[in-house]
């Protein structure tokens, strides 16, 4: 894995200053610590940090084509290279390594734009063709890699794999987006393609960005989407049968390293199949990685020890104390932007303890979107039996009142929270389902900012972000399309911003088989009894993985990769929260209601609601205004 950056004058051909493009470079080191290299030509400058994987001894970057008019800079993997090495050596390209990142230069020459059509794999890479003076952005079908890019008011066009790179170039104006700041109160994080400042942008997943020099800035075009058909009659047995055979090829794919290999092992479902299939292609024991907490209800060890004892892995446990808050500083540099997943906490400490024994480590990330794993989609599926039986225009004035009557019982169970389900029947679909995932809902955040700051809005509303692909979705059934919004928000803007910025701070490279996008266009076609059917979730994966896992890691209730915020501040972090959440620093914004702030705060701490979400999203967006915005450069 690596970390690219670069410059680009869309005006003329200016010198790049070295020491600029250095800088970008240097600031990203941790993504790439056992090499750096440089291309600059008037107008052009192009960085690359390096994590050696394939190729070790002659898979430098910046990497060139046979005349060097073509310079590429890659982050990611290719899997399916040694496929197209001989396709290409066959329309007469001639390759000098043995890496996937020269498939990239020669598919370019051969396919032009397309090239991106041919790739199985994660990767954002830029391309720079001296002789057509192009340069040629492009990232991941499902987001798995990032990238960034700003065009600067001097016509400066500068991209790289973090924001950091773009802060460290010194000409990045460092004005917030309120749009960006609404879509993170609600979400958590900033969705694509928008960034934190006005002047950033991110690539979206399965995207490509051409430049030409003297033309305007165009816009990113779209090179792949998932169709959900439901339409594949297989049987149930034979479904199995086909996933077995898919899940082996991703996970195969996946296993070419040429340094150390293993696989993260959480105990639950998607991590715990991972390494079962691992174990049947590999002839060595396979490393497994996971992280214990000392807290009983947070802890999920004991199974990932099932698995591991099962398949006679290496296996690593590091315990982590259940106080362990120290990273909120860490993060909040790490992230460059706000960003409110407090799993990332254990993230970042599983890709600490994975780096001690391997450089690739394979992950679960992705099933539960692809299989139908998440509880909130048998809610979901619950509410749309009942929303299906009163039209919308009833179901608005009718439950939207007792919504607004029925007192908030956050402490009951999910099914006896009426307030809840009130306010989810008086919605169409992509309206509840924004309302179940967001973090502080509208409600909320109409009473978190203040009057200066909703005027600043001029009327945006984060739910643009689900009615805009939920506009491209192409299916109305109920489960798909929530599978639809989440491939396209949670699992990019969340669940894969959280792996990569957690394992390349420790310079891990993590590989996701269950994203591999032949197997995700293949779920696509099973009807959706396939992946919920009754109260079960995942079930195909569930059936599939019987055979080689045990009952209780499969049909044990899911836990999650969480952490105990509630309680945290409630006790440790009491302190600090009044601290951050009703200092000067938000204050000062001018943006935030502090009658509100003061509200949450006192009803978490009295044990009146659990704001304990809403409290940790508050504290970690004023950790990135201290980390991020009063420094000289993201660190």
């Amino acid at each position: 894995m690596c970390g690219i950056t670069g410059i680009f004058d869309t005006r003329g051909k200016r010198d790049i200053d070295p020491a600029v493009l250095h800088r970008m470079n240097e600031s990203q080191f941790h993504r790439g610590p056992d090499e750096g290299g440089t291309h600059l030509e008037p107008g052009v400058g192009l960085g690359h940090r390096r994590l050696s994987i394939i190729d070790l001894s002659t898979g430098q970057q910046p990497l060139y084509n046979e005349d060097n008019s073509v310079c590429v800079v890659f982050n990611g993997e290719i899997y399916n290279y040694q496929e197209l090495i001989p396709e290409l050596q066959a329309l007469g390209h001639v390759f000098h390594t043995r890496s996937d990142t020269e498939v990239i230069v020669h598919a370019w020459e051969a396919w032009g734009e397309s090239c991106v059509d041919r790739f199985r794999g994660m990767f954002a890479f830029a391309l720079w063709d001296r002789n057509r003076e192009m340069l040629f952005l492009a990232r991941d079908r499902l987001g798995v890699k990032p990238l960034f890019y700003a065009l600067l008011d001097d016509g400066s066009f500068l991209f790289g794999s973090e924001l950091k790179s773009l802060l460290a170039h010194g000409g990045l104006k460092r004005d917030i987006d309120p749009c960006a700041v609404e879509e993170y109160f609600a979400l958590g994080y900033v969705a694509e393609p928008r960034a934190i400042f006005k002047q950033a942008k991110k690539l979206p997943p399965a995207c490509t960005l051409l430049l030409r020099r003297g033309q305007p800035l165009g816009q990113p075009r779209e090179y792949w989407d998932v169709r959900f058909t439901l339409d594949n009659p297989i049987s149930d047995a034979d479904a199995q049968a086909e996933l077995t055979h898919r899940l082996e090829e991703s996970i195969k794919l996946r296993m070419i390293s040429e340094v150390p290999l293993g696989a993260f092992l959480s105990g639950g479902v998607d991590s715990s199949a991972v390494v079962a299939i691992m174990a049947g292609l590999s002839a060595n024991p396979v490393n497994t990685c996971s992280i214990g907490f000392s807290d009983p209800a947070f802890n999920e060890s004991e199974f990932a020890r099932m698995v591991a004892d099962r398949y006679q892995t290496n296996h690593y446990l590091d315990m982590v104390e259940s106080d362990d808050f120290d990273l909120i500083d860490t993060l909040a540099r790490l992230y460059d932007e706000p960003y409110a997943d407090s799993s990332a906490i254990p993230t970042y400490r599983v890709c600490q303890l994975a780096r001690k024994h391997v450089t690739v480590a394979l992950s679960g990330d992705g099933g539960d979107e692809s299989f139908g794993g998440y509880r909130r989609y048998k809610l979901h599926l619950m509410e749309e039996k009942m929303r299906s039986a009163l039209p919308l225009s009833l179901r608005r004035p009718l439950f939207g009142a007792l919504g607004k009557l029925y007192p908030k019982a956050d402490w009951a169970p999910r099914v006896f929270r009426a307030k809840t389900t009130f306010e989810g029947m008086s919605r169409n679909s992509v309206e509840a389902y924004f309302h179940s995932v967001s973090i502080l809902r509208a409600p909320m955040r109409n009473k978190l900012f203040s009057p200066q700051f909703k005027s600043s809005l001029a009327g945006y509303d984060a739910i643009k972000v689900f009615t805009d692909h939920a506009g491209k979705a192409g299916t109305d059934d109920p489960l798909a399309l929530i599978q639809y919004l989440d491939l396209k928000t949670y699992l990019i803007g969340d669940i894969n911003t959280k792996v990569d910025r957690a394992s390349m701070a420790h310079s891990l490279e993590v590989r996701e088989p269950l994203m591999d996008h032949k197997l995700i266009e293949w779920l696509a076609t099973l009807n959706s009894a396939h992946k919920v059917r009754g109260q079960e979730g995942k079930y195909l994966l569930k059936k599939t993985m019987e055979p080689y896992l045990p009952n209780d890691v499969l049909y044990r209730p899911k836990m999650g990769f969480s952490v105990p915020l509630a309680r945290w501040f409630r006790g440790p972090l009491k302190g600090r929260v009044q601290e951050a959440i009703l200092g000067s620093r938000l204050a000062d914004t001018g943006w935030f209601n502090r009658s509100y702030l003061e509200e949450l705060v006192r009803d978490h701490n009295n044990g009146n609601r659990d704001y304990s979400a809403s409290i940790w999203t508050i504290l970690m967006f004023e950790a990135f205004l201290r980390n991020v915005m009063e420094t000289g450069e993201a660190a």
